[in-house]
């Protein structure tokens, strides 16, 4: 299934430079994600406020693409220079719904989006990643499988206020987006949990 998840390893080898450089400045990858916790709590706050300050709609492309980043940098400084812990584990799953939901709750501050398709967007967004989790639980690997990922979310929210910023898009073109984000959202979920199965029955 199509997913952002697809070109990681390719994104992955472009940071390996900045991998060693911070490792060798003593930065460790728990320090990483507690950083993209922290980024995510200010796009979210800027998030709220674009429709005080219009500008603070960059914060939100700028930010996701900058989260990505710290997101690939812990995970490879973590298997790279063995500072992988259980610590390090819970932070990285927790950090990652908390960020899911500092950034999309906002999203209801927006004209004429609806709460409703928010409320079901930031549901699913943590029942999507749980069901990743379970992959790990019942066939011992984590599952990343799309077509609505933690990544490919990152895309089209940072896409959306992208163009919110530039131009003036209707909420009922909003609200189409995020229903669609739903429904791939769901068909996400599924294949996880459809996956975790399989992968248990070969152990």
């Amino acid at each position: 299934m199509i997913s952002m998840y697809n070109i990681k390893p390719k994104f992955q080898a472009l940071l390996r430079p900045t991998v060693a450089f911070l490792y060798h400045r003593g930065v460790t990858a728990n320090q990483l994600t507690i950083s993209a916790i922290l980024l995510s709590f200010t796009m979210g706050i800027g998030l709220w406020f674009s429709n005080i300050w219009h500008w603070c709609l960059l914060f939100v492309p700028i930010g996701l693409l900058l989260r990505m980043t710290l997101n690939a940098l812990d995970g490879m400084m973590a298997r790279g220079y063995n500072m992988q812990t259980k610590l390090g584990e819970v932070l990285n799953e927790i950090g990652d719904v908390l960020s899911d939901m500092f950034i999309y709750i906002p999203l209801v501050n927006i004209a004429g989006v609806s709460d409703v398709l928010i409320a079901f967007f930031v549901g699913l967004s943590v029942l999507n990643e749980f069901a990743g989790i379970l992959g790990k639980i019942i066939g011992e690997k984590r599952r990343y499988d799309g077509p609505m990922g933690k990544s490919d979310r990152a895309l089209v929210i940072g896409l959306l206020c992208l163009c919110l910023f530039f131009i003036d898009i209707k909420a009922i073109y909003i609200n189409t987006i995020i229903g669609l984000c739903i429904f791939l959202m769901i068909i996400s979920t599924f294949i996880r949990i459809q996956k975790s199965l399989k992968d248990e029955q070969t152990y």
